[in-house]
């Protein structure tokens, strides 16, 4: 949390709801999310490939349940992996009670893609049952027939209409425990959708961009539109949309986060685009650090700039900085402050010896004042 007031993001008001042991929504962290791109009735395949996405920090995964045999891989997936799994269910609404009697925390569903209203009263009869959540999951590619022909294509109305539709079938039953998408392909629909979205109900939002490319195009869109909604306070859980590993969808959404100070996970790395001036090679050293320090969960900061013009400055923001020196060493800050030289051809392993050793003295200090607030917590 920073002090400074331009740094500072007004989240907006939602309920608050339950997907596995992670909350959605109120004043509960923004989640990351991905989705598995493995035949999910190839049970450990799925387990591995979420399993990669747990150690790059995901919060809740999702898997596509189209047939019998994938929700019957389910239940082994659900009793081998660390987070919650959402069964993503189209049409059938077999498939939604089979993916909650298996043990799925949500279920992604289109109320008024499952059928009959009685269809939709099972459905929720199970997620009542088992105590699953539902994700309401509205596209512009696939909307609703009669707002097509209303709005004569999809536009932010048309969105929130089908939203705020879908939404009735559950509340009409009696059922709230759910969260809402209205994503999009185009930044702008996307945005727009959310926005009026937000100011109409108070339902949690699941955020993100829909198909948004390539590792690098799809990083800058998501960037984009994601960033504009987070730092406007909107958004409860994100899942950034790559056609990549569902382990980079996490680290961009991670570093989304990161870069509004609205979650901190791992080494946060401030870094210069380096230039003639530089007293090292920033971009091979910082790809390096990247891959060496991706152990480490700790949140802290590490400045790594090749020279003195903006080194000591970038140094005083962060918890650890190097910049370039002449004649092969150069300066290590600690705490915004001038410590030490080092090196150039040990750099990488002293400072990787460095955020090791801090990350380790904060975990401690944040443990012991932990401690001292349980005898405090307890006479409350």
């Amino acid at each position: 949390m920073s002090y400074r007031p331009y740094q500072q993001i007004l989240r907006r008001k939602s309920r608050q709801i339950r997907v596995g042991k992670v909350l959605v929504g109120g004043d509960a962290p923004v989640s990351v999310q991905t989705m598995t791109n493995t035949p999910t009735e190839d049970a450990a395949a799925t387990i591995a490939q979420i399993r990669r996405a747990e150690v790059a920090g995901v919060d809740i995964v999702r898997v596509s349940c189209p047939t019998p045999e994938t929700t019957a891989a389910l239940a082994e997936i659900v009793r081998e992996v660390n987070v919650p799994v959402v069964a993503d269910i189209h049409f059938h609404y077999k498939r939604a009670i089979e993916a909650a009697q298996a043990g799925a925390a949500c279920l992604r569903i289109n109320p008024g893609n499952i059928g009959s209203p009685e269809r939709v009263k099972e459905v929720i009869k199970a997620a009542r049952d088992y105590g699953c959540s539902i994700r309401i999951g509205v596209n512009a590619g696939s909307l609703e027939r009669h707002l097509l022909e209303k709005y004569g294509e999809p536009n932010p109305e048309a969105l929130v209409e089908s939203a705020l539709w879908h939404a009735d079938h559950l509340l009409q039953n009696g059922f709230d425990e759910f969260k809402i998408s209205v994503k999009a392909s185009d930044v702008f629909l996307a945005v727009a959708a959310y926005n009026q979205l937000a100011e109409v109900c108070d339902h949690p939002l699941h955020v993100g961009i829909t198909e948004a490319g390539t590792k690098r195009a799809g990083t800058v869109k998501s960037s984009i539109g994601m960033g504009m909604l987070l730092w406007g306070g909107v958004g409860d859980t994100i899942r950034v949309s790559l056609s990549a590993e569902p382990e980079e969808e996490v680290l961009v959404g991670w570093d989304i986060l990161k870069s509004l100070g609205i979650r901190h996970r791992g080494v946060k790395i401030i870094s210069c685009p380096s230039c003639a001036r530089q007293g090292f090679n920033v971009i091979q050293t910082v790809s390096t650090l990247e891959e060496r320090l991706a152990h480490i969960k700790t949140p802290m900061s590490l400045s790594i700039i090749g020279c003195v013009v903006n080194g000591p400055g970038e140094a005083l923001m962060t918890d650890l900085g190097v910049t370039g020196g002449g004649n092969g060493r150069h300066m290590v800050y600690a705490a915004g402050k001038t410590d030490h030289t080092v090196d150039g051809q040990a750099m990488i392993d002293h400072i990787v010896e460095l955020v090791e050793a801090k990350a380790a003295q904060i975990a401690a200090g944040t443990a012991n004042a932990a401690g001292h607030e349980m005898p405090q917590q307890a006479a409350e």
